[in-house]
């Protein structure tokens, strides 16, 4: 056969094995080899064997391979796959190739990242999974003014938690300031860029009249020598590096913008020894090209910066990537601003970025909540440009509802009583009860109690329960309160549900046998109390539920005592 017949029979069984996870049918493989080349159709046989002999070749070869070679024999097929069969929860992106996807998250460390970043994060992470592609977290801190230094650790840390470790690659901006510094020489070289020293208010005002500053006119060799003052002799504010755009394009703020100042202010990561220091829009647009990212996906507030972005891009020639952003999401209520949360944390009002109060991602994790949860979330809104006002308590019962989708099955089932109350059922002789871990899951264990006729209860539950009725020992006994006093009545569940005058149902614990247990409350407070001993031998992290109340994080387990946190109901 033909090389250039043998091409059409290969680029046909890389693109089947590619969509059959490296598995290709040589009848489907066939019937597109004819459809391109119908004076194949005089020797099927023959081909059928060119057919097989391809795909025993090919099936030998990792997917990736696959991948690989298809892009370099017939890349339009493995374009025309994606953008008309990719499945996935989500709309397909533009010009977005299965296995080359390259998006990237890039918060600035002014703190953790909190549930607004979380929805960024998850819906990029979900980008990239559905295309096998990269994801890259970038710490974009060239704002020396506005670090946390501790941010840098936690928003890797909570960045990968979120993504399933599907972080690829993380890039702090700080360590490539020379590579920022080598761009913008060329761009002054070339006669793109120029040193700005008129004073800020003047080039304002000139700059919204359209009119251009005496610096843009400069030859190119002044602009190179103010170029090299900008790290020894220009002080801070005295000269700006300006890309040359349309000095007179309808929206001001594309004309003639910054790329480059100087800031004396000290850097947590470089001190004192750097001072020039790259304008987002120009650091974004060269780490997105360096980096290749192909999609960039976020708020739509950034529309402006990507039109920046693009207008840098051009300047060297580099395709763009493709653009895609959302509407704002307002959480109607609540400020989310990290700096302002920072000053109250250092005024003491919450301990700690950890605080249970807030909600930022160090907080969350620690309460027991799943990062599945949140992608859910981001899944059901979408990539959407429509701005959405969220209430408070609504996304809280959303996160709640996909978090209890996914703890509901794994967490074992406890008895905790807060404000404990002992109490005595008269004329109840004992027993011994066992008690499911889950009770969907038998097979996962028991948990065991003797018990005699003391028993602590809550306080609250007490008050509740009045002279007459039957009420309920939880699983173990019916009781009635009489002049004071407790008596057992009757130990079925069937006795309780048939009484004529039915009081409620309690959990409890054995006064013989229980350990100490605070369970830390949303708002701050905390519940004391006592709770089964079996929690002693749980994990820290674990989450559980206390049964008839709520799920719990385990924080501590210490001298017979637990420590947990509320999750939620």
């Amino acid at each position: 056969m033909e090389d250039s017949k043998k091409e059409v029979v290969l680029k046909y069984v890389l693109k089947n094995a590619l969509e059959f996870s490296g598995r290709a049918n040589s009848k489907v493989v066939l019937g597109a080899v004819l459809k391109e080349d119908g004076t194949l159709k005089s020797d099927v046989p023959a081909l059928m064997n060119e057919i097989e002999t391809i795909i025993k070749e090919v099936q030998s070869q990792s997917v990736e391979m696959i991948r690989q070679r298809l892009l370099a024999v017939a890349p339009e097929l493995l374009q025309a796959k994606v953008e008309d069969k990719v499945e996935g929860p989500l709309k397909p992106l533009p010009n977005a190739v299965m296995g080359s996807v390259v998006l990237r998250i890039a918060p600035s460390p002014s703190g953790p990242l909190h549930i607004g970043h979380a929805y960024g994060v998850s819906l990029n992470y979900e980008y990239a999974k559905m295309y096998h592609g990269k994801l890259i977290l970038r710490i974009e801190d060239t704002n020396a003014e506005n670090i946390y230094p501790g941010a840098y650790e936690l928003i890797e840390r909570d960045a990968q938690w979120l993504t399933e470790n599907g972080i690829s690659q993380v890039v702090v901006q700080s360590a490539r300031l020379g590579t920022y510094y080598d761009y913008a020489e060329k761009l002054v070289q070339a006669g793109k860029a120029y040193i700005c020293t008129c004073a800020a208010d003047v080039w304002r005002e000139m700059k919204n009249r359209g009119e251009a500053c005496a610096c843009r006119g400069l030859l190119v060799e002044e602009q190179r020598v103010r170029y090299a003052k900008l790290f020894s002799s220009y002080a801070e504010g005295e000269a700006v590096v300006r890309l040359k755009t349309d000095i007179q394009h309808k929206n001001p703020a594309m004309r003639d913008f910054g790329i480059m100042r100087i800031v004396e202010h000290v850097h947590p990561r470089t001190g004192k020894e750097q001072r020039v220091w790259p304008l987002m829009v120009y650091s974004v647009a060269i780490d997105d090209h360096e980096l290749g990212v192909t999609h960039v996906l976020n708020g739509k507030d950034h529309a402006d910066n990507a039109a920046k972005e693009k207008m840098i891009m051009d300047c060297f020639g580099w395709k763009h990537p493709e653009y895609k952003h959302w509407g704002r999401i307002n959480f109607e209520g609540y400020d989310l601003s990290t700096t302002k949360t920072r000053m109250a944390i250092e005024r003491g009002e919450f301990r700690g970025w950890d605080d249970i109060r807030l909600p930022f991602m160090p907080a969350l994790r620690k309460r027991g909540f799943q990062a599945a949860a949140f992608r859910t979330f981001a899944l059901e809104i979408g990539l959407s440009l429509n701005d959405k006002t969220v209430a408070w308590e609504e996304f809280w019962k959303s996160i709640f509802a996909f978090n209890k989708d996914i703890v509901e099955s794994a967490a074992n089932r406890y008895y905790f009583v807060d404000d404990p109350v002992k109490i005595k059922v008269e004329k109840f002789d004992g027993r011994e009860i066992l008690l499911d871990l889950h009770p969907d899951y038998p097979a996962r264990g028991k948990r065991k109690f003797i018990v005699k006729n003391d028993f602590y209860v809550s306080s609250r539950d007490i008050e509740k329960m009045s002279e007459g009725p039957v009420h309920r020992l939880m699983d173990c006994c019916n009781m009635a309160l009489r002049e004071g006093k407790w008596y057992f009545t009757s130990q079925g569940y069937e006795d309780y549900k048939d009484s004529d005058k039915k009081g409620i149902i309690i959990h409890w614990l054995p006064a013989e046998e229980f350990i100490k247990a605070e369970v830390l409350l949303e708002n701050g407070e905390v519940a004391r109390g006592y709770a089964e001993r079996a929690l002693l031998y749980r994990k820290v992290g674990e989450v559980v539920q206390l049964e008839r109340r709520y799920f719990a994080c385990i924080q501590e387990i210490k001298d017979d005592k637990v420590v947990l946190w509320y999750l939620h109901k």
